[in-house]
């Protein structure tokens, strides 16, 4: 009986190990199962698709980037190795082809998805339960005032299909409904906290505030137009103490923070008229309170009589218990109005005070028509600094000048430098600022300039600096040099003027643009 000879490799073959059988099945068995059909439902009968017609499966084109491998190839691998391991690779390709399908479903996904703008609206009632309340006296418990503390008050406040509707609006540019926008970059999510909700002069209004901005919605109860106001109050402080809830165009109603004491109006134009008390109710909404036009005050205008404020004092358990001035210029909250009075020699600069004590409330008595051209900018504040008071030429008394700051709640200013002469005369632009630190704590050193008649007929050129001014130069139309903080000199009327200002350092400053003013 012949002997049974072992095949033996020539020389161009080479052993391969079972790893590597194990590889190169793997990798057949893949290309075996038709994984370009991975996308239809079901794998049975060991990793074969359902749909596929009975009979064997057709082989693919030689790939010659593929090892062949032949069971005689493998003398290391027994054949019970290779159908477990063939269970193992069926088992490895059903995965594969599950995973491919659930890709192919996520590929078909619409281009927009998931993008904040295509998010749907949120449905009746949706986050409104986790709208974040501070307790009543949460404002006695805490080292800072702010809206943070302010309490959710009115009778609405559990009505969470209406704040439902009030998130939608906000987080839906696209709603339906009147917006407004003040100036800034109101752009966030819904509101983190509830202010108020309740009917205030036949509307719904709510108030929501997510700590950089506050927000208020209003809508008719039987249907119409819903209308939206939005407002940048980023680092509001114990002074931004009330909230518009209601407009007419002669009056407001306020809610009031809950650390107000007294509420009461004021005539700016009136300074020694004194105030008249205004009511508010148990959520602390303020009777209407009578309100000044918005544009620019002008001779076309018509002359400015009365400039309504509304002045608040804080209550006795606030360490700084202090009274102090708002205005409304059109906004969500009213501006805080402050002043600075002239320098005096030998005294240290301060910052700027409240207005509510007699030189405050006379200095305002004559620049508080300017207020009006301020409407719709989200100021946050005005402060009126007298930079300098100087003596006039032929004894014809003393005129101010005074620097008028709006701080928005931006962060930026615009300013008017106001020119107010002795008798009572309105106050005068001689220059601007925009998007300025003039006047400010980053900006002390300013200067100014007009043109003066005096009773007698002449005309003069007046420049006035604020306290480090140490020189002022004149170069045309006349040339002068004065020594000190003011200088007057006759002058041709109408003629461009050059003036400039040395600090003690030797620092040159000028005059601000627009000398002549509206």
């Amino acid at each position: 009986m012949p002997k049974r000879r072992t095949p033996v490799a020539d020389h161009h073959s080479r052993p391969i190990d079972a790893e590597h059988a194990e590889a190169a099945l793997l990798e057949h068995y893949v290309r075996l199962s038709g994984l370009a059909h991975a996308g239809r439902a079901g794998v049975m009968n060991g990793g074969e698709p359902e749909d596929r017609p009975p009979g064997p499966v057709p082989s693919p084109a030689p790939d010659p980037c593929l090892p062949h491998v032949r069971p005689t190839d493998l003398p290391h691998v027994r054949p019970t190795d290779l159908l477990r391991r063939g269970h193992r690779l069926r088992a490895v390709a059903a995965v594969l082809a599950l995973a491919a399908a659930t890709g192919a479903a996520l590929l078909t996904l619409p281009s927009d998805a998931g993008r904040r703008g295509a998010a749907p609206r949120p449905a009746a009632g949706a986050g409104a339960q986790h709208l974040g309340q501070a307790a009543a006296d949460a404002w006695t418990h805490t080292a800072r005032l702010d809206f943070a503390v302010w309490p959710a008050r009115g009778r609405r406040t559990g009505d969470t299909a209406l704040l439902a509707r009030a998130l939608r609006a906000w987080t839906d540019p696209a709603g339906r409904g009147r917006r407004s926008v003040e100036p800034g970059d109101p752009v966030g999510g819904p509101g983190t906290r509830l202010l108020f909700a309740d009917d205030v002069d036949g509307r719904a209004v709510v108030l929501l505030q997510d700590g950089i901005h506050t927000v208020r919605y209003s809508e008719p109860p039987h249907g119409g137009k819903a209308e939206l106001a939005v407002a940048l109050t980023q680092d509001a402080d114990v002074t931004t103490a009330a909230v518009v809830v209601s407009r007419s165009p002669r009056s407001v109603r306020l809610l009031l923070a809950p650390w107000i004491a007294t509420a009461a109006v004021r005539d700016l134009r009136a300074p020694s008229a004194g105030t008249h008390a205004v009511t508010r109710d148990r959520n602390g909404v303020t009777e209407p309170v009578a309100v000044t036009a918005a544009g620019s005050v002008t001779a076309a205008d018509g002359p400015c009589r009365g400039v309504p404020v509304v002045q608040l004092r804080s209550s006795p358990r606030i360490a700084e218990e202090r009274a102090f001035l708002l205005a409304d210029l059109g906004g969500l909250v009213p501006a805080h109005l402050t002043y600075m009075p002239a320098p005096r020699p030998g005294t240290l600069p301060r910052p700027p005070r409240e207005a509510t004590g007699e030189a405050g409330l006379r200095g305002w008595a004559a620049s508080a028509c300017r207020l009006a051209g301020l409407h719709g900018q989200g100021v946050r504040s005005v402060d009126h600094w007298v930079f300098a008071t100087q003596p006039l030429p032929e004894r014809s008394g003393n005129a101010t000048w005074v620097c008028a700051r709006a701080e928005t709640w931006r962060g930026t200013g615009d300013v008017e430098y106001l020119f107010l002469a002795p008798g009572g005369t309105p106050a005068r632009v001689v220059g601007r600022g925009r998007d300025t630190a003039q006047c400010s704590r980053f900006g002390q050193h300013v200067l100014a300039h007009t043109e003066w008649r005096a009773p007698s007929g002449t005309a003069y050129l007046l420049v006035a600096g604020s306290r480090a001014v140490t020189r002022l130069d004149v170069t045309a139309p006349v040339r002068s040099t004065a020594d000190g903080r003011w200088l007057a000199v006759r002058a041709p009327s109408g003629r461009p003027v050059e003036v400039t200002g040395r600090l003690p350092d030797g620092t040159r400053i000028g005059s601000p643009l627009s000398p002549d003013g509206p």
